[in-house]
């Protein structure tokens, strides 16, 4: 009985059938976490409610949606309806980062919840084994979070606009 036991349960494991495999999953979803991490820093840095930990786990959590079933054989059809799903479902998550401001008249939150978006691709990217477009892709949102200046809307009663 206690064989069998021991039997089920290697089984069990058997989605990591050798160390070129456990390799690469551990690579994915640590360039995964590593680049969400960053991304979150920036927006943690920034003062935003979604930051580190939440960044990272978004970005493990696409990469492991793509992984999953990758590994279990699904065939890239069905793959995109999972891919459909994750941007879908993140921007769910998304959502819940921004704010209205109806007082102020004022949206807070919009480049938190893209940044949630483009750290999903980036996880997604990730988790298909892409290392370097999701390494690319996290240096030019970086640059874009950085670089390009925010425009703040005209306030009424401006006399630029008569």
């Amino acid at each position: 009985m206690l064989n069998e036991v021991w039997s089920t349960a290697v089984s069990e494991f058997s989605d990591v059938p050798d160390v070129g495999t456990l390799t690469r999953i551990t690579m994915r979803l640590a360039l995964a976490a590593l680049l969400g991490g960053i991304l979150g820093y920036e927006r943690e840095r920034k003062g935003r409610s979604a930051g580190v930990r939440t960044h990272m786990l978004v970005a493990v959590g696409a990469a492991l949606f793509v992984i999953g079933p990758s590994q279990a054989g699904m065939e890239i059809g069905d793959l995109s309806r999972v891919l459909q799903g994750i941007v879908q479902g993140i921007g769910f998550l998304g959502a819940g980062a921004i704010i209205v401001r109806t007082a102020k008249n004022q949206v807070e939150g919009l480049t938190t919840a893209a940044n949630i978006w483009a750290t999903a691709g980036i996880g997604v990217i990730a988790g298909l084994g892409l290392e370097a477009t999701a390494v690319l892709s996290a240096v030019i949102i970086l640059i874009i979070l950085a670089a390009v200046p925010m425009v703040l809307p005209a306030k009424a009663g401006d006399s630029d606009s008569q």
